[in-house]
């Protein structure tokens, strides 16, 4: 597969032409030669007709999609402009602009609503354990649904989640089809599930609208993200995608990042399958010995090593620490769960150290103190009025009763454990010290109106 991007920057770099152009580097440097700006010839990201274009469409011929766009501000760019294409389509078919989504959503999702007013309706699952993973089902879904004054314009999933779990994502899509819904997917987590031995990308599975932070799993350079359209989706709306994303993102995106998603082309054309289908044994030989030892695994995400550490008689954050001696740096920590995160560029080698270094740890008897129980907060007012209001800064443990404004969220994970515009109750200062939260922003706004 061509490189059209990185083929025109790899020509300008070796050019000798004076650059009387953006970035005041003028391409001196080391990478700063393949740093440019958007001029003639280099296309227009969001408007694109020449090598951007012709990148794109080679990525929506990898992933099946009726248009895959690029972002290079991650998904987070993606995810708002997924929520502004679902309004559009609430609008079109004259219905209420109502997007159920799951709790476990990144903050991505909390911002777009407040930069797009509307208010989601918030699914709870059945087995609701962490804030990081929610698993829906497609029973609990529907549930949902009946219980709505009205069906959802969208569904809004995280699938894998953190922690590696994945939804059946082809049976919430039947659910959505049945009630006229988008299904909206953000699956930042597996731009590489396309390309299993069996897809298990969501644009295979039925979704109509889905994110890839090709960063994550991809060798793609920071930032590197796809919004997938799929081919069930409604000209108008894919016609309006590049507006959708051009009215969150910048008017400088990285060369460098589009250079990186345009090379990833041709990577995963030659052969990206064969490789994981080689690799992907090696990780469930991994997985395999870390049972034997005594360890529980969370999730069933190939690529990802979820291991619950209280199970196994320490806080995640003292197996992380004993990792670290090790020389060996994970995705992620809390009290309850070590997350790793593998890819093909991931040796045989560094798989038998990870492995050495949990299997030599010592089994314990397993700490019983688990994540609060989390409850539905009573919603006083819309994310939006909520942030958007006066608000102040109040110690966490003073904050009971007050309405939620925002709150420092580190990311990763990057879950809120409450909503902008709902009161602070009981349950929420036990989850504030439970993950260790110490300030908030609470609104102005009176809780009970």
């Amino acid at each position: 597969m061509n490189t059209p991007i990185c083929d025109f920057v790899t020509e300008y770099a070796q050019s000798g032409k004076m650059r009387l152009h953006m970035p005041g580097h003028k391409g001196q440097g080391d990478y700063e030669r393949f740093d440019i700006t958007e001029f003639d010839g280099a296309d227009v990201l969001y408007n694109a007709s020449g090598i951007i274009r012709e990148s794109e469409d080679n990525a929506a011929s990898l992933f099946g999609t009726q248009k895959t766009l690029y972002s290079t501000e991650g998904s987070s760019l993606s995810i708002r402009a997924m929520m502004y294409l679902a309004l559009l389509y609430a609008k079109q078919n004259g219905k209420k602009p109502v997007i159920a989504a799951g709790r476990n959503a990144h903050k991505s999702f909390i911002t777009a609503a407040v930069l797009l007013g509307f208010e989601p309706e918030w699914i709870y699952p059945a087995d609701f354990g962490s804030v990081l993973s929610c698993n829906i089902t497609p029973l609990d879904l529907e549930n949902a649904i009946k219980k709505m004054s009205e069906p959802p314009t969208a569904v809004y999933i995280t699938s894998p989640d953190y922690l590696g779990n994945i939804a059946d994502i082809k049976g919430i899509a039947k659910v959505c089809k049945k009630y006229g819904a988008l299904l909206l997917v953000d699956n930042a987590h597996g731009a590489y599930l396309g390309f299993l031995t069996e897809s298990l990308h969501p644009i295979a599975l039925g979704a109509d609208i889905v994110c890839d932070s090709a960063h994550k799993t991809l060798p793609v350079l920071t930032g590197g993200a796809y919004l997938h359209i799929a081919t069930s989706v409604p000209e108008y709306l894919t016609n309006q995608a590049e507006q959708a994303m051009a009215l969150f993102a910048s008017t400088s995106p990285s060369y460098l990042v589009l250079q990186s998603l345009d090379a990833a082309n041709k990577y995963l054309s030659d052969g990206f399958s064969q490789e994981l289908a080689a690799f992907i044994p090696a990780v469930n030989n991994l997985k395999n010995s870390l049972l034997k030892a005594g360890y529980t695994l969370i999730g069933t995400e190939p690529l990802k090593v979820t291991v619950n550490a209280k199970k196994y008689g320490y806080y995640g954050y003292e197996i992380a620490q004993i990792l670290s001696e090790n020389g060996i740096i994970c995705e992620f920590y809390d009290a309850d769960f070590v997350v790793m995160m593998l890819s093909p560029k991931n040796s045989l080698d560094e798989l038998l150290r990870l492995k050495k270094a949990l299997v030599s740890v010592s089994k314990k008897n397993g700490i019983t103190e688990g994540c609060p129980h989390i409850k539905k907060p009573v919603k006083i007012c819309s994310p939006r009025e909520a942030f958007l209001s006066a608000c102040r800064e109040v110690s966490a443990e003073d904050s009971l009763g007050k309405v939620f404004a925002s709150a420092a969220i580190s990311c990763p994970p990057a879950v809120p454990l409450i909503i902008s515009g709902e009161q602070i109750d009981e349950n929420t200062i036990e989850l504030f010290r439970y993950y260790g939260i110490k300030k908030c922003r609470v609104s102005d706004i009176p809780a009970c109106r």
